[in-house]
């Protein structure tokens, strides 16, 4: 098989893996995600706890994250996608069904959170964009905006899963997503094992020359990490996510408290999750056509107005509002921050690489649900810390125009040869 026809069947295959990498977010990030809010109201309900203490589980589930993380970044690029996949997903399964069972207890509640969150995350955003950033290096955009496009789709889960509690109680509908993440995870393993089709950034001599290692570019660990642009990247993605945390365990207690009915609130997740799915895609499309600086810093400058409108809202009609502006502002600046990351630093080691640049992000992220829980427990609003979120987006969206791209690391091309006549193995480096 020549080269040419091993790059088109790689970048071929390269679709799949987006698709496969979508449809896992619309699963993991459904339920963890878009839904937490609505979990979190069913629970304060349910036990009567404070905001402090309901929210506060999402702190504990992404700690967890954070000291992981890096680890779930070094084990996509060694053991593959398609193992996180099955074993993360099985975990996260395990840990809705123990959440069904948490009855009055605190300790089950957070034990049970952790491991769900622990699961979803090693088995959902990690591997599908590792998977993704290494099959389409040159589309490396637009496939995460399709990946990222099924965290949009896995909000349309939301209005489900609050009908569900509504209607069939909180320990079955917990039961019921649990089970789905452990009956779909052989299918996602399935769909990114497939062998003998080559990522097409990584090429190989068909000549005398036995192997080749070509260098692409592509920078280690080690060399990501002595960059500025490394840091630059990793604290907007944090300062931008602060509204996010915020967003996501809050949003419904909110619209409850300004007097929007449950399944309403509920509802106003589908408006923004829909608008963000062909805002991703339009974001990853443009991604790989323009600077992805100024689109990034657009974005978030959207990202922020839409915060502000929420902290003001009072009724049903400035929830819509929200809804739009986060839907454009969320939605298409989540490809465009990765595929730079992936443009600044290459492929090979995307995973290992996102791991460590989103522990910033993921500590942010780790205290903001429980300290806004906190702000709203002493001052009875959400206003002022909605407030602070939409300023951290603001500067976010100044930090990333200082974005340089890195110097290439220097090294040479070794290959590994027979001689002709010979036996043994020569070694050439030109370095």
């Amino acid at each position: 098989m020549n080269r040419l026809t091993t790059r088109i069947r790689s970048t071929s295959y390269g679709w799949w893996v987006a698709i496969a990498g979508s449809l896992n977010m619309s699963l993991t990030s459904g339920p963890t995600f878009h839904a937490q809010s609505v979990i979190f109201a069913a629970v304060e309900a349910q036990t009567g706890w404070s905001r402090t203490l309901v929210s506060g589980v999402g702190t504990f589930g992404r700690f967890g994250g954070a000291m992981l993380g890096p680890i779930e970044g070094y084990l996509a690029d060694r053991i593959g996608a398609a193992w996180m996949m099955l074993v993360g997903l099985i975990i996260g399964g395990l840990g809705f069904i123990m959440l069904s069972q948490m009855g009055d207890s605190p300790i089950i509640y957070y034990v049970a959170y952790f491991i769900l969150s622990l699961g979803f995350s090693g088995g959902g955003f990690v591997p599908a964009t590792a998977a993704v950033a290494k099959w389409l290096p040159t589309r490396r955009a637009t496939g995460i905006a399709i990946v990222l496009a099924g965290s949009s789709i896995g909000g349309f889960m939301v209005p489900a899963i609050s009908w569900g509690i509504k209607h069939h109680g909180f320990e079955a509908t917990m039961i019921s997503i649990g089970v789905a993440g452990i009956v779909v995870a052989p299918g996602f393993f399935w769909a990114l094992s497939r062998r003998g089709i080559r990522p097409s950034d990584q090429v190989v001599d068909e000549t005398d020359v036995i192997g080749a290692i070509v260098d692409d570019g592509s920078f280690t660990l080690r060399e990501a990490l002595h960059t500025r642009v490394f840091w630059v990247l990793s604290f907007t993605h944090m300062l931008a996510n602060l509204s996010t945390a915020a967003i996501s365990a809050h949003l419904v207690l909110h619209l409850t408290d300004i007097g929007i009915s449950d399944l309403k609130a509920a509802g106003i997740i589908p408006i923004f999750v829909g608008i963000a799915f062909f805002a991703q895609l339009g974001g990853g499309f443009v991604g790989d056509r323009l600077d992805k600086r100024i689109l990034l810093s657009v974005s978030l400058l959207i990202q922020t107005s839409s915060v502000i409108v929420l902290a003001y809202a009072t009724g049903y009609s400035g929830a819509v509002a929200f809804a739009i502006l986060w839907g454009i502002g969320f939605g298409s600046r989540g490809p465009v921050l990765h595929a730079l990351r992936g443009d600044f630093f290459g492929s090979r080691y995307f995973g290992s690489i996102l791991g460590i640049a989103s522990f910033p992000m993921i500590l942010g992220m780790t205290a903001t649900p429980v300290l806004v829980g906190l702000a709203f427990d002493l001052q009875g609003t959400y206003r002022w810390a909605f407030l602070f979120t939409a300023a951290t987006a603001f500067i976010a969206a100044g930090l990333i125009l200082f974005a340089r791209r890195p110097i290439p690391p220097q090294r040479g091309v070794v290959t590994v040869s027979t001689p002709a006549g010979g036996t043994g193995t020569d070694i050439a480096s030109d370095s």
